[in-house]
């Protein structure tokens, strides 16, 4: 189990601190595929670089099966380490290296016999379905192929924990989706716990059990995805689940309803039976499902009529059908909300910095 108490995260510049993480609980249980998501400059890579110390919290604690890394001297940190694994956004391969070799890396740093390096990186690649590329170089692969190296790569030394920080950010759609299945096969297989960083919700949806949304380096909100996906609270997990994508001005409408459907409902002809029903037409603005946890949801943008009799038929009728609804102004996200430019380069220009030592030191 991953816990993480009062953790706070600063980074110094010339413009003053940047509180890149702050105040920060969360708890993840053994076996869990964990999401972490937010927007660029939320705080989420650095959180991640957190949890194995790559990055060290500024105060707080973060506690992994009870033992605190955080005062851990280097010797007992560098073995705790052995047993979680990173994968990054850019892979990291080692371009002079073969695949093979590329796997079996961490094994020669922990000392393991060659012999049983060899024996262990095979294993991996045909976990992973590359056996034919063990003699293939980084430079040779598809980026799909390069990830799902890497994962090999960080499953060398039986980690219990594996870090994933925007680890299908760089691949096209159908990669992503075959990515993540292979994460969550490992993680059905292997019963590892995956800590999964993104800022997109489809990926979430996917493959995660539960979720974190960050905002200005601050859990804002967590829950089951199912939940966060249906009545999200908070202003940033609104605008991640948007239907609209924002760009559509949706919320500008007057009369705006946002409906979310369960799995039950998804398939059936809501709207067609509440406009025979109610007698009244609705304009549908925007409209998405999901797959989450192999059930569809749905969600849908819809302008109700101006005549207040029919807003509330409409209204009854969802009640009826326990079918969630929230209207545009409690759905609308506050722009004002998110942290400023300036603020955001500053927390980013000091994490890049660093990078360079961070992902060296987590191969």
């Amino acid at each position: 189990m991953i816990e993480l108490k009062d953790l706070n995260k600063s980074f110094r510049t010339a413009a003053g601190r940047v509180d890149a993480v702050s105040d920060v609980n969360l708890r993840i249980d053994d076996g869990d595929i964990f999401g972490i998501i937010g927007f660029s400059g939320a705080g989420k890579s650095t959180l991640v670089r957190c949890i194995n110390l790559l990055e060290r919290p500024t105060s707080g604690q973060v506690i992994i099966d009870g033992v605190d890394l955080c005062a851990l001297n280097r010797k007992r940190l560098r073995a705790e380490r052995r047993s979680i694994g990173m994968i990054f956004q850019q892979f990291n391969l080692l371009s002079q290296r073969t695949v093979e070799a590329n796997v079996r890396y961490p094994l020669e740093i922990a000392g393991v016999p060659k012999a049983e390096a060899a024996e262990r990186a095979a294993e991996l690649l045909d976990m992973v379905d590359l056996t034919e590329k063990a003699r293939a170089y980084p430079a040779q692969l598809s980026g799909g192929q390069k990830q799902r190296v890497a994962i090999a790569r960080a499953l060398a030394t039986n980690p219990r924990i594996i870090l994933c920080d925007e680890a299908t950010s760089a691949l096209d759609p159908i990669t992503t989706r075959s990515i993540l299945d292979l994460l969550k096969r490992l993680n059905e297989q292997l019963g590892v716990t995956i800590v999964v960083i993104t800022h997109e919700m489809k990926v979430v949806e996917q493959i995660c059990d539960r979720v974190a949304v960050m905002a200005e380096g601050r859990i804002v909100e967590q829950g089951n995805v199912r939940d966060v996906f249906l009545k999200p609270q908070s202003e940033t997990a609104k605008r991640l689940i948007d239907p609209g994508q924002s760009e559509l001005s949706v919320y500008n409408t007057p009369n705006t309803l946002r409906l979310a459907f369960t799995g039950e409902e998804s398939g059936d002809p809501v709207i067609s039976d509440m406009t025979v029903k109610c007698d009244v037409m609705v304009s549908i603005l925007a409209a998405n499902t999901e797959n989450i946890g192999g059930k569809t949801f749905g969600q849908m943008l819809i302008q109700l009529p101006e005549d207040p009799a029919a807003q509330q038929r409409i209204k009854a009728y969802l009640d009826g059908r326990n079918i969630f609804y929230e209207t545009a102004e409690s759905a609308l996200p506050n722009p004002a909300s998110a942290p400023s430019a300036d603020d955001t380069a500053q927390a980013e220009r000091a994490r890049l910095s660093a990078q360079a030592r961070i992902e060296g030191e987590a191969l």
